[in-house]
């Protein structure tokens, strides 16, 4: 008996391992692609490098361990994977580069806590999320999402005061002196299209994995397209300039590997997995823990200063995503139990029950 509880005990802690595995990881590689950025790397040609490491490395797994349970790819999944690899690897991604050049990690980590909530919206109109009104934790995840991007705005057009002074002000990487008002809007802005892009894969994945359930060779498919689409622009952006292909034995050499292996490759896979048992807004409602990881690594590595309108932000921005992931966990424990006694929910749903006993449909 001991036994089977601790392994359900671990099986249901996977996911949330999984998830906070993906935060430390996107943590470090926001960390290490800003010093790259720093030195004068394209954002275009890291987003290229990255998804070419991404695709060598996790290809040869999917060739091997998904060889008989590969479904046939057809022309409607083929469309999918396309979408695919260009929402997250080719718009997301180079906003949200983009965006971290005009402000800081610390920032471009904070506004990306906006994720959560524009999942939930966008997975409530594609009917993967369902809420009713009147249910106190429909209400919660309603507030939460509102919370969350008042906080995200905050951050965004609130400064203040310096809080705490850059650590290491003389580093040659500090580079908060140059961030104006404008930066920080137009970098706001860049990320928030980021997130909403990011949004939209992670619905858009969700809805592939129904039809392709093969994590690993759809993670492939998505880092090929994304190396593909990503060079076409690349190539757009940084037209007549080919000395930004280059890349030497640097920090820009030790982001592309590090961010291709974590972040593209394995990221993608576990999000997938996660994603097919507890849906995309789930997946999502980590991101604060990799704000909190950035500030602490930007503020000691980077230079980075700390302002008390960030910070209220941020902390409105983590009560909103408390309200979100409580209402979340309601959800699940509430279709766990209806997994579990299926008959007596169905005579519950005949005789009228409503909130209590609701179920919500994340498949």
């Amino acid at each position: 008996m001991e036994n089977q509880k601790t392994e359900t005990w671990i099986e249901k802690a996977k996911p949330f391992i999984a998830v906070l595995s993906l935060q430390l990881g996107y943590a470090v590689m926001d960390v290490l692609s800003k010093a790259a950025l720093n030195k004068g790397m394209s954002n275009y040609v890291f987003v290229v490098y990255r998804h070419a490491v991404a695709f060598i490395v996790i290809t040869p797994f999917a060739l091997y361990f998904e060889n008989k349970v590969r479904q046939k790819m057809t022309i409607s999944i083929f469309i999918k994977i396309v979408m695919l690899g260009l929402l997250e690897p080719v718009i997301d991604q180079n906003m949200y580069f983009l965006g971290m050049k005009y402000t800081t990690a610390t920032f471009a980590a904070a506004m990306t806590n906006m994720l959560p909530a524009i999942t939930f919206i966008l997975a409530t109109i594609l009917r993967l999320e369902k809420i009713k009104i009147k249910c106190i934790r429909s209400q919660a995840k309603v507030l939460g999402t509102i919370a969350t991007v008042a906080g995200a705005m905050m951050m965004t057009l609130v400064k203040g005061p310096i809080l705490f002074e850059a650590f290491g002000s003389n580093s040659d990487n500090h580079d908060s002196g140059d961030i104006t008002s404008q930066h920080v809007i137009a970098g706001g802005v860049l990320i928030t299209i980021g997130c909403i892009s990011w949004a939209c894969f992670f619905n858009l994945q969700a809805i592939t994995l129904r039809s392709y359930p093969a994590t690993l060779s759809l993670s492939s498919w998505i880092c090929l397209m994304g190396t593909i689409e990503g060079a076409a622009l690349a190539s757009i952006m940084e037209w007549g300039n080919p000395s930004v292909w280059s890349i030497k034995w640097d920090m820009r050499l030790l982001s592309t590997i590090y961010a291709g292996i974590f972040c593209s490759g394995l990221g993608y896979y576990l999000q997938g997995v996660v994603n097919q048992t507890r849906g995309p807004v789930f997946v999502t409602t980590f991101s604060p823990l990799c704000m909190v990881i950035v500030a602490i690594m930007g503020y000691f590595l980077l230079a980075e200063q700390m302002f008390l309108g960030r910070v209220i932000g941020a902390f409105i921005i983590c009560l909103g995503l408390y309200l979100v992931v409580w209402g979340k966990n309601k959800d699940y424990n509430n279709t766990s139990d209806t997994v579990n006694e299926e008959p007596l929910q169905k005579a519950k749903e005949t005789a009228g029950e409503n909130c209590t006993h609701e179920v919500i449909t994340i498949h």
